[in-house]
């Protein structure tokens, strides 16, 4: 027969071992997280300057991020738009834009991919892991536009 001490000792072991388990299950997935630094770094680097740190935009010139219903129901052209640049009048949050928007024609796939689950996981957006490997097929769709001058 066990004692108190005992069965109070198994207890706590059964506990810790639950909790254990349960937190795993919340553990961030390692390649994800560092897609979301790699991504801030990138994203202050190259897109920053006009759609802010805080992803708010400069107000009626460069439209915001956060929050987004244009990058919402516009993924691949938001993709697209950060290679290849973005000219002409879109929508966003129901104000009209018109500024050109470079793209950078020297980000890698994924580089791409870094900025995109970083701009799609933060500022109330919750799409999860962008993989790189989707990003050639992407690309590959995208009509490439020429600037304006």
């Amino acid at each position: 027969m066990k004692s108190k001490s005992g069965k109070f000792l198994l207890a706590r072991l059964a506990i810790a071992l639950l909790v254990g388990i349960m937190a795993s299950c919340n553990t961030p997935d390692p390649k994800f997280q560092q897609y979301l630094v790699e991504g801030e770094q990138l994203y202050l680097v190259h897109c920053s300057n006009c759609h802010q740190k805080d992803g708010r935009g400069l107000r009626r010139v460069y439209p915001p991020l956060a929050p987004s219903d244009y990058m919402d129901q516009n993924f691949e052209k938001v993709i697209c738009g950060m290679k290849y640049g973005l000219q002409g009048e879109i929508s966003v949050n129901g104000n009209s834009y018109v500024q050109a928007m470079p793209g950078v024609p020297s980000l890698t796939e994924l580089e791409l991919a870094e900025i995109a689950t970083y701009i799609y996981n933060s500022w109330g957006h919750q799409r999860g892991l962008i993989e790189s490997k989707s990003m050639a097929a992407l690309l590959d769709s995208c009509a490439r536009p020429r600037y304006r001058r």
